[in-house]
């Protein structure tokens, strides 16, 4: 039996790139880059900064949930911004989704994301089951 799975969420938009919304091995949890898909119309939203970055997050959440685990578990986010002025905006929504001690992170500009998206975020976390005792 494999330790490596493919984290299945239900009514979550199915993107047409070959890739896993989320990957579960027994230690780690990793969740592909999200973007502002409204996952009750599988419609991209391209809405200003906060909101596409609001609605990443819930989609961060669903996966990581999927998986078993959640945003309290996360130990690595990784942010790609089409624009670095945007940064202080998208930071303020970010921030409301993590409590302390917050997880490690990067962030990086990029030239373009999918659809023309503002934000695309993409995580590491902990499943529940497992001690994060250092």
């Amino acid at each position: 039996m494999s330790d490596i799975k493919e984290v299945q969420v239900p009514n979550f938009p199915v993107g047409a790139a070959p890739y896993s919304r989320g990957i579960k091995t027994n230690d780690l949890i990793f969740v592909s880059g999200q973007l502002a898909y409204c996952t009750k119309t599988n419609e991209f939203i391209n809405g200003d900064i906060t909101e596409q970055t609001r609605l990443v997050m819930l989609n961060v959440k669903r996966v990581l949930e999927a998986a078993g685990s959640s945003m309290d578990r996360v130990v690595k986010v990784t942010v790609f911004l089409t624009d670095m002025k945007e940064f202080p905006a998208m930071n303020a929504e970010y921030s409301k989704h993590f409590g302390k001690p917050a997880p490690t992170r990067s962030a990086f500009q990029v030239v373009a994301l999918p659809n023309n998206a503002k934000v695309e975020i993409e995580c590491i976390a902990l499943p529940k089951n497992l001690s994060s005792k250092i």
